[in-house]
C-alpha cells in the first residue's frame, strides 16, 4: 500500500500541528538536504507552457528516495474562480521503484516556499533584522510572514499590493496572530524602513515591482515571484547592486530574475553557503539577493518532513495505488476470471 495525505487531512493537520512549528521544522530537513547537496541527483524542471499557464514536473532524487511534484502555475485563474497554483507530490522507493507516499501540495507548497524564504534569510540577512516588507499580498504572503517570525523573530511588516482586498484579507488574517502592520502606499514605501524585503506578485511578465532606488544598503531580497520565463520582478540594476544567491544555477538562469543576465554573471548557489564552500552576507551594508524559484530538492525537504510527521496518524491513510499481484509475473492474474469462449 502507498500512504497519502489528501487536502482535507493535510488542512487539519496544519491546524493541530500550527504553520509556525511545521514551518520551524521544516527548516531544519531543508537545511539538512542543503548540507548534502552533492548525494542529489538534480535537473531543471520539465515545464509546459500554453497561453494560460505552465505545468511543471519537478523531480530529484539521492540514493534512497526520488521525489517529483506536479504544479501549475496559471495566473489568471483567480478570475475564474481557481487557484493560481495546485500541486501534488510524490516519494519512492529507488531501490524497488514503488511510490510509497503521495501528498497534496498545494497547500505543502505554501509551507514549503516560505519555510526556503525563511532558511535563505536567516543564512543571508543581517541578524538583527526586524521589519519585513511584503510586496505583493496573494496566497503567499501569510505563510512567509509566519515564517520569518518564526525563525528570524520579525513580526513587524510593512505590506504593498495593487490590490488592495488582498492587503486587506492579509491584515484581517495576520493581526489576530500578533503582527504589527503598516499599509503602504508603494512598493518603495513598503522597503522604505525595511531589513527583508520579500516579492511575490503573481504576473508573468517582467515587471519592475521594486526599482534600484528603494533598496537600501544592507537589505536582504528575497524575490519569490519571478519563477519562469519572462516572469521578473526586480529592476535589473539591483542585482548589480547586490550578492545573489540562487538554488539551481541552471534552472535560475532560465526562470530566475538572472534570466536576462548574461551567461557570465556572478551568482552563489546557496548550498555552498550553507556547507562553507563560499561566502555569504559579508557586511551590515551589503544588498544580498535570494533569487528563488523554487527548486525541488525543497520539495523533497518537505515530503520526507510530512511523510515522517503523519506516518501512523489518522491524517494519513493507505490507498491502493500499486498493482501486487501475488505472483509478480502473473499480472493478468489480479483481473477477475473471464467467461471461456464458447
Amino acid at each position: 500500500m502507498t500512504e497519502f495525505v489528501g487536502v482535507a487531512a493535510m488542512a487539519r493537520w496544519i491546524a493541530d500541528r500550527g504553520p509556525g512549528a511545521i514551518m520551524r521544522g521544516m527548516v531544519d530537513y531543508i537545511a539538512d538536504d542543503f548540507r548534502r547537496w552533492p548525494e542529489f541527483d538534480k535537473v531543471e524542471r520539465i515545464a509546459s507552457h500554453t497561453p494560460w499557464g505552465v505545468i511543471e514536473l519537478m523531480p530529484i532524487s539521492d540514493p534512497d528516495l526520488y521525489a517529483f511534484k506536479y504544479v501549475n502555475g496559471h495566473p489568471s485563474n483567480p478570475l475564474r474562480g481557481y487557484q493560481t497554483v495546485t500541486a501534488f507530490g510524490v516519494l519512492a522507493s529507488v531501490h524497488n521503484g514503488y511510490p510509497i507516499f503521495v501528498a497534496e501540495m498545494t497547500l505543502l507548497t505554501a509551507l514549503r516556499t516560505a519555510a526556503t524564504s525563511a532558511f535563505a534569510a536567516r543564512t543571508l540577512a543581517r541578524p538583527d533584522s526586524e521589519v519585513m516588507a511584503l510586496v505583493g499580498t496573494g496566497s503567499q504572503a501569510e505563510f512567509q510572514a509566519i515564517a520569518f517570525r518564526e525563525v528570524l523573530g520579525v513580526s513587524r511588516l510593512r505590506i504593498f499590493d495593487t490590490d488592495p482586498d488582498a492587503m486587506a484579507k492579509l491584515v484581517r488574517n495576520l493581526t489576530p496572530l500578533g503582527f504589527e502592520i503598516a499599509v503602504c502606499g508603494s512598493a518603495a514605501e513598503a522597503a522604505d524602513g525595511a531589513d527583508v524585503v520579500t516579492t511575490c506578485t503573481a504576473d508573468k511578465t517582467n515587471a519592475t515591482v521594486l526599482h534600484a532606488d528603494d533598496v537600501r544598503p544592507g537589505t536582504h531580497l528575497n524575490a519569490i515571484g519571478g519563477d519562469c520565463p519572462g516572469k521578473t520582478e526586480l529592476d535589473p540594476a539591483i542585482l548589480d547592486r547586490a550578492a545573489v544567491f540562487v538554488e539551481y544555477t541552471p534552472q535560475t538562469r532560465v526562470e530566475g530574475e538572472i534570466q536576462n543576465k548574461p551567461a557570465e554573471f556572478a551568482v552563489t548557489e546557496l548550498w555552498e553557503v550553507v556547507t562553507g564552500a563560499a561566502k555569504g552576507r559579508t557586511s551590515d551594508e551589503q544588498i544580498t539577493l535570494f533569487d528563488s524559484v523554487g527548486f525541488a530538492i525543497e520539495d523533497f525537504s518537505a515530503l520526507r518532513y510530512l511523510r515522517d510527521a503523519v506516518t501512523g496518524t489518522s491524517a494519513c491513510i493507505d490507498i491502493d495505488l500499486v498493482a501486487a499481484p501475488e505472483d509478480p509475473k502473473d499480472l493478468f492474474g489480479l483481473v477477475p476470471q473471464l467467461s471461456p469462449v464458447e
